[in-house]
């Protein structure tokens, strides 16, 4: 188990971002910190009101938002549109190639966290998805996933069959047992949390291989994502 604290990581700030990177991204390099299993890029970002990264492009990634606070709205040369706000996840494909635009249309700043994972396939038809989820249950809730077990269960689809993430919104002590794998990335992305006597504290992250542990909220409750990663042929 490999803790890192929110303030350890990447940061990229001017007049309109706040952007925190847990892996090396864009100028930020360090050869031994590059990604962990699939997951190539966990961006903790604010974009602050009337503001946004204009249209840019993307390829081969399997591109998750998750916002936290406010609403992001997406446009994209396939022609596709839509705003992203707590509670709805949000899949693009950028396969063979997409340009996007991600924009803060509210009077309020907005908070979310993108995350960048490597698909099965490469030169992929370009594809966008998005779906409204409950997390009333205290549960971990699949959200993106490509794993089979998830195949009835993940509110959007991710093309690679070996990564997963789900969310649970816990309340005060609310507790959820984490899944073994190979690869677990687990992030706390508001509140606090113990895992196996481990406190973490909001935006810290956890990086484990094996057994995933019992995580626990603090008081106010927390909202955890956990990835689960194996390897390219696991069923």
């Amino acid at each position: 188990m490999e803790i890192h604290q929110a303030d350890e990581r990447f940061r990229t700030a001017n007049e309109w971002l706040d952007s925190r990177h847990s892996f090396s991204f864009g100028p930020h390099y360090d050869p031994a910190n590059v990604g962990f299993g699939f997951l190539l890029a966990h961006n903790d970002e604010t974009v602050a009101p009337g503001t946004g990264f204009g249209t840019h492009p993307h390829q081969d990634l399997e591109i998750v938002t998750w916002v936290l606070r406010g609403a992001l709205a997406h446009r994209d040369s396939q022609g596709n549109s839509g705003e992203v706000h707590p509670g709805l996840a949000q899949r693009m494909t950028a396969g063979s190639g997409i340009q996007h635009s991600e924009w803060n249309d509210g009077a309020d700043p907005v908070h979310y966290v993108q995350m960048w994972v490597r698909p099965d396939r490469f030169d992929l038809p370009p594809s966008y998805e998005q779906a409204e989820l409950d997390l009333s249950t205290g549960e971990l809730v699949p959200v993106a996933s490509g794993l089979a077990k998830h195949a009835s269960s993940t509110a959007i689809r991710i093309n690679q069959p070996a990564a997963g993430m789900s969310v649970a919104r816990l309340s005060t002590a609310g507790t959820i047992q984490l899944p073994s794998a190979p690869y677990l990335h687990v992030f706390v992305a508001t509140g606090t949390a113990t895992l196996e006597g481990a406190a973490l504290g909001t935006a810290d992250a956890v990086r484990l291989t094996g057994d995933g542990g019992r995580l626990t909220a603090g008081p106010g409750g927390a909202e955890v994502l956990v990835w689960e990663m194996w390897s390219a042929t696991h069923a």
